[in-house]
């Protein structure tokens, strides 16, 4: 297939032509508007009755043939009753019954599933997945933990994996992260020798220590400020502190002066994240200046010691918190540790579950997401130990509302933000289950269609399930919350590498593109692709718990842009190259910007600036040879 002219290249992203195909499944030369792509039997009667796939999926059938659109994109088979087959009244009668019937059994597998659940959130830690109040704001938040409970209903018949591995978690030996793509075809010529994928954990790991001199007992004038910061700031990512009990917290953290007690521990390091919100990103202050809240955490870190050997629910708290500040300060190794300690305790607290006091048990929930979350993020780029705190997943639940009293600082979308997080983060590992488990290490494009599309209506769903507070905008950057601006990226980050094997086969294969199944997915990566990277400055938004994540998948999105540019079928999907340019050139320097922050980050910011020098070599050499 020839490369389109440029008068055919879609100017933005947001313009490119939506459909790839025609209604029987042949390339579309003309882009999509008005009745340009219509068959030429026109007019079309309407159909009769919808294809047996859209019928079970309750969608608009278009009516096509051989095949409806819909068909064609799951490269599905499109079977239609004959429409010579007149049915008398008790034919529908009958059929009426059997889809009311199914729809029975459905209905009754779903609730049998939730109530399992509840039930074993009950009996074991005391929770159910939701509070059950009559309020808007709960009713939204119900529905955001029935997304998270039903999700992998969805997925019976899409593979032949094992069904006693839970496909939800992150899988080991997957191929996800960043620099797996300096393996991929064209991309590899854009590095100058391979590089190991575990090289930037060997780079880490021979980091120096942190730092942490004696500091005084820090300056507790601003705690007022350092709080309000934490609450409206902090606690939306990681939802562990009752903002209503902060003031017993803060009264005995007094009492002993601040010197010793998980409560003591607890204040410094909300104190420690509060400061570090207030002071903005890291990565925009001077490079030798000491990072903001570092008094109050090396205070709490003289007592994280006493506190390591203890199992229970404050201990573990601590532990996050620290993990958390240690995100701030852009030590993903240290951060580990740190969840992999209160991993460690979650596991023992959550095997003798009744030993849970009734006032730590909504805490005890929230801590055992935000572990398994921090977790997944750190396995999504780093090849490291699993803690196995995901083998209790099933008996912990959903996490629920605090107390009911209102607090002194309060955050009514909070929990909206973390229930979401967990059912994308879910879906992230699934991806990474079902596309990028190393063996085997492709598959057929013809086989991925029906994965990929149902991965894709999942991702669909996770968006249309949000409560308005957190929706954010899919065309334009959001300029709402912290919370909106961070999942717009995520999602475009997840549909990114939902599409991705399809721009694999592509550079492997410029021939693929033949495929209008897989020219359209092609372009809906790259289109998911720049739009995550549209816009670097976004991505300081979520500096306290991503900007060490964020900026390896700038690297993973740039190479993939990168790559897509010296493959004409792919570059014909793209807009305008001055545009592309443009954002490649925001992307390099903003990793520049962060490379002194962490080994790894500086590895990922030459490995950009090198792939970026040898592409310009690339197009030289081509119009060199004209």
């Amino acid at each position: 297939m020839s490369q389109p002219s440029p008068s055919k290249r879609p100017r933005t992203v947001s313009e490119s032509p939506r459909d790839g195909t025609t209604q029987d499944g042949t390339p579309n030369e003309a882009p999509s508007r008005g009745l340009a792509h219509e068959p030429l039997d026109y007019p079309r009667k309407r159909a009769i009755i919808a294809c047996e796939i859209c019928r079970s999926r309750k969608s608009r059938c278009d009516g096509g043939k051989p095949r409806c659109k819909l068909c064609v994109e799951l490269d599905a088979r499109c079977i239609y009753r004959e429409p010579g087959i007149k049915l008398d009244a008790g034919d529908k009668l009958i059929l009426e019954r059997l889809s009311h019937i199914e729809e029975m059994l459905q209905s009754a597998m779903t609730s049998a599933q939730m109530s399992v659940n509840a039930t074993k959130a009950a009996a074991h830690i005391g929770t159910s997945p939701a509070a059950s109040t009559s309020t808007t704001d709960d009713t939204a938040t119900r529905r955001i933990s029935c997304s998270v409970a039903l999700e992998n209903n969805r997925l019976n018949g899409l593979g032949t994996w094992d069904s006693s591995v839970n496909i939800s978690t992150m899988p080991k030996g997957h191929t996800t992260p960043a620099l797996n793509l300096l393996q991929w075809p064209l991309i590899r010529d854009l590095v100058s020798q391979p590089l190991d994928p575990q090289v930037l954990v060997e780079m880490e790991m021979s980091r120096p220590p942190i730092n942490l001199p004696h500091f005084p007992r820090p300056d507790m004038v601003n705690t007022a400020v350092y709080a309000s910061s934490y609450f409206d700031l902090v606690n939306v990512w990681y939802a562990c502190v009752n903002s209503n009990a902060w003031s017993a917290h803060y009264r005995d953290a007094t009492s002993v002066g601040f010197i010793q007690g998980a409560d003591s521990c607890l204040v410094m390091l909300v104190l420690a994240l509060g400061a570090a919100a207030h002071g903005g990103s890291i990565s925009r202050h001077p490079h030798n200046a000491e990072p903001r809240g570092i008094d109050y955490f090396a205070s709490a870190w003289k007592i994280i010691p006493n506190l390591a050997i203890r199992n229970d629910i404050p201990a573990i708290q601590c532990h996050i918190l620290a993990a958390a500040y240690l995100f701030y300060l852009v030590r993903p190794l240290e951060a580990w540790n740190m969840i992999t300690i209160a991993s460690t305790k979650l596991q023992l607290v959550l095997g003798v579950p009744d030993r849970v006091p009734a006032m730590h048990r909504e805490l005890l929930v929230r801590l055992f997401w935000d572990t398994l979350l921090a977790e997944s993020d750190l396995l999504a780029e780093l090849e490291l130990p699993h803690s196995g705190i995901v083998n209790f997943e099933d008996i912990v639940g959903l996490p629920g509302p605090f107390s009911d009293v209102e607090g002194e600082y309060t955050s009514k979308d909070e929990l909206w933000y973390f229930l979401a997080e967990i059912a994308l983060r879910r879906l992230l590992n699934r991806v990474s289950h079902l596309l990028y488990v190393k063996t085997p290490t492709t598959a057929p494009t013809s086989k991925l269609a029906r994965v990929t599309a149902e991965l894709d209506f999942q991702l669909s769903q996770w968006y249309e399930g949000l409560p308005s507070p957190i929706k954010f905008p899919m065309t334009t950057i959001s300029s709402g919350s912290p919370g909106q601006v961070c999942l717009r990226l995520r999602y475009f980050a997840c549909r990114t590498i939902i599409f991705r094997p399809y721009v694999f086969a592509v550079l492997s294969d410029e021939n693929a593109v033949a495929d209008p199944v897989v020219r359209e997915n092609c372009r809906k990566c790259l289109e998911a692709c720049l739009r995550q990277i549209d816009n670097v400055s976004a991505h300081q938004v979520g500096h306290l718990p991503y900007l060490w994540q964020g900026a390896l998948s700038l690297v993973s999105q740039t190479l993939l842009v990168m790559g897509a540019t010296m493959s004409p079928k792919l570059a014909a999907l793209l807009p305008p190259t001055i545009s592309v340019e443009a954002i490649i050139s925001e992307v390099v320097a903003e990793l520049n910007r962060l490379a002194h922050l962490a080994p790894s980050l500086r590895l990922s910011a030459e490995i950009v600036q090198e792939a970026g020098a040898r592409r310009k070599m690339f197009f030289e050499n081509q119009r060199s040879q004209v």
